[in-house]
C-alpha cells in the first residue's frame, strides 16, 4: 500500500494497524514488510466494507479511508441514513495525526486569527486514534453550509437509526459539536490514547 495515512509518521499508522488487529509485528516506526502486509489489509478491509455498506462521494470515501475498520462501517450506515433522510451530508474530516490536531488546536490562539476550532491537542481527540469523524452539510447548488439547523437534524436521523456504538456529537452537554460523530469505546480519553499507543484494541 504507497499511500500512509499519516503521511510520513509510520508510528502512528502503525498503532492503528495494531490496534485494529491486524499488525503481528511491533510498533518500529520501520516501513517493513510486516507494516505493508498489515497496510494492504487494511486496504482489503476498506474495500469489503464498502462493498457492503455502499460507496459514496470522493471526498467522504478518502476520510472514511482513513478510519478504524469498525469506525468505517458506523461512518457508512449513518451517513447512509442520513443522506436517504434528504440531507445531502459528506464526510470531511476523518484520522488526524498528533501533529495534524495540533495545527487545528494553534487556530486561534498563540497569536493566530480566530475562530478556535477545537479545544483538543494532539493525542486528546478521538479523531487522532482513527474512531472519530466530521461531516459536512451542502445545499442544493453544493455549497457548504458551516452553521445550520439541517446538522442537529442529521444527528437526531443518525441516531434514531440506533446504530449499535454510533455516538453524536450533538449529544454532548460540555461541548456541543454536532457535525461530530464517533465510535463509543466506553474508554476515557486518556484510556484511549493509552491503548492506541500501546497498539492495544480500543473498540
Amino acid at each position: 500500500m504507497s499511500v500512509r495515512l499519516f503521511g510520513d509518521d509510520v508510528v502512528e499508522f502503525q498503532r492503528l494497524l495494531k490496534s485494529a488487529g491486524l499488525l503481528k509485528s511491533g510498533i518500529d516506526g520501520v516501513w517493513g514488510s510486516q507494516t505493508e502486509k498489515a497496510a494492504t489489509a487494511f486496504e482489503e478491509f476498506f474495500k469489503a466494507i464498502r462493498a457492503q455498506f455502499g460507496a459514496f462521494d470522493a471526498r467522504s470515501e478518502s476520510m472514511i479511508a482513513t478510519l478504524h475498520p469498525r469506525a468505517q462501517e458506523l461512518a457508512r450506515r449513518s451517513l447512509a441514513v442520513i443522506r436517504k433522510g434528504g440531507i445531502d451530508a459528506r464526510v470531511i474530516s476523518g484520522t488526524r495525526s498528533y501533529l495534524e490536531q495540533n495545527k487545528l488546536f494553534a487556530k486561534g490562539r498563540f497569536g493566530n486569527p480566530p475562530p478556535i476550532v477545537t479545544n483538543a491537542r494532539g493525542g486528546q481527540s478521538n479523531h487522532n486514534f482513527g474512531i472519530a469523524w466530521d461531516i459536512g452539510i451542502f445545499d442544493a447548488s453544493g455549497k457548504y453550509l458551516e452553521d445550520s439547523p439541517l446538522y442537529a437534524k442529521a444527528g437526531k436521523i443518525a441516531i434514531a437509526a440506533h446504530i449499535e456504538h454510533l455516538e453524536w456529537g450533538g449529544n454532548w452537554t460540555s461541548f456541543t459539536d454536532r457535525p461530530h460523530y464517533q465510535h463509543a469505546t466506553g474508554l476515557t480519553i486518556s484510556q484511549v490514547r493509552s491503548r492506541f499507543e500501546a497498539g492495544e484494541k480500543i473498540v
